[in-house]
């Protein structure tokens, strides 16, 4: 009688999860597989949803059939390699909380002035799911943490290779130099890289149409230079593979958004900024900015009118949700552009530039300290922190190769 009782409680409480299973299998029955990622599968309509968050991101609002075709095959690279950094952190049991979800989501929306509600409304008015996004950023981060700490302690920068790399960049400054931002799409074989180079030129049709870069490397690309937009720096000809440095040296002019490189791992898609000629000394500065997301001029002019010094800028910004502050320390002046430049060399030291347009909303710079005649070069620690940052993606980089060597990874 007792093991009768047992039973039927095991099957009560096994059917459930039997339910939910055959539910799945119903759902992948009708949708289709894509691929197969550890017997686990992704369906095309999960590929045709981050094709469409991904043509999203680029400022697509109705994108056609033919688009969200191009950049398909992009769509399921990135979910097979977020399958694959899932796997190795359950591993870990590193778990990301939905309140640091929401939290990043809520910071895409800043620009918008809407927040985490507002942007997951905005996804499904577009036809897109906003579990796509949730789970994007939640392997994102996972993975992140993952990395950073498995290996961010073991790394150590040394004063020498902080001088060592302060001497090839002052090296470099007495060369030609560009500002080169990279998107890199993973293409491994002849197959995938016809699909890169469709994707490729759909994103590149989207930029030319006002899509920001910044945001379709940080939601695109498969280079570590992801996390800071695709943003590559100063760079030379020889700080590039031939590929690249053959593209940038074509250029007929700069700005400019150059045609798709192919080479044996992908498919690059490089933004040129800016060009500039063996340095000179130029103006260095520290600045605060202080930003108001909700649009409001008010807002802004009456924190204004309680920060008396640099110092006051950041309590300011956290007495308010609708403002934020932002670190700039040690900038080039070159670096802020025209419109920048030509407000903060306006603005006294320890006083607010004039109010100018961001994004969604209204922003002032405080200009903290100002020094002329400095050499066109970063901070010792802004350049220790950026070795340390560019080792850690690379571990990463090789981490998720590895991943994927050792998967088992079937296309259908």
């Amino acid at each position: 009688m007792l093991r009768a009782v047992m039973m039927a409680a095991l099957v009560a409480m096994s059917a459930p999860v039997a339910l939910a299973q055959a539910a799945e299998e119903n759902r992948l029955q009708l949708e289709g597989i894509a691929a197969i990622v550890n017997d686990k599968p992704i369906s095309y309509s999960d590929v045709r949803q981050r094709a469409r968050l991904l043509l999203l991101t680029l400022g697509r609002q109705a994108p056609s059939q033919e688009q969200v075709q191009q950049i398909t095959g992009q769509a399921l690279e990135q979910l097979i390699d977020e399958r694959l950094q899932l796997d190795r952190v359950a591993e870990f049991e590193v778990k990301v909380e939905p309140e640091e979800i929401n939290a990043q989501m809520s910071d895409m929306a800043t620009e918008s002035g809407v927040g985490a509600e507002g942007l997951r409304s905005q996804l499904q008015a577009a036809g897109v799911n906003p579990v796509s996004l949730e789970e994007q950023i939640r392997a994102d981060i996972a993975w992140n943490r993952l990395m950073s700490g498995l290996y961010g302690s073991r790394i150590r920068v040394s004063e020498s290779q902080v001088d060592d790399q302060m001497n090839r960049l002052r090296t470099a400054s007495k060369k030609t130099q560009f500002r080169v931002s990279e998107i890199f799409l993973y293409a491994p074989d002849p197959e995938t890289r016809v699909e890169a180079l469709k994707a490729a030129d759909s994103i590149i049709a989207q930029l030319k149409q006002g899509a920001d870069f910044r945001v379709a490397a940080q939601r695109i690309s498969s280079a570590p230079t992801a996390a800071t937009g695709g943003d590559m720096g100063w760079v030379t000809t020889d700080d590039l593979s031939d590929a690249l440095s053959a593209a940038v040296l074509a250029s007929p002019s700069v700005p400019a958004l150059l045609t798709p490189v192919e080479v044996e791992s992908g498919v690059y898609i490089l933004q040129v900024s800016a060009k500039r000629e063996p340095s000179q000394p130029t103006t260095k500065v520290d600045l605060k900015r202080l930003v108001t997301t909700d649009s409001k001029e008010e807002t802004l002019t009456e924190a204004m009118s309680r920060i008396k010094t640099c110092a006051d800028v950041n309590s300011v910004a956290n007495s308010r949700s609708a403002l934020r502050a932002q670190d700039l320390t040690d900038i080039d002046i070159v670096e802020l552009g025209p419109e920048g430049r030509n407000l903060v060399l306006a603005t006294d030291i320890g006083k607010a530039t004039e109010v100018f347009a961001v994004g969604g909303g209204l922003a002032v710079m405080y200009v903290c300290r100002r020094e002329d005649g400095a050499e066109a070069l970063p901070s010792k620690e802004d350049l220790k922190n950026s070795i340390k940052a560019r080792e850690l993606n690379m571990i990463s980089e090789r981490e998720l190769r590895n991943s994927r060597r050792d998967a088992t990874i079937i296309y259908r």
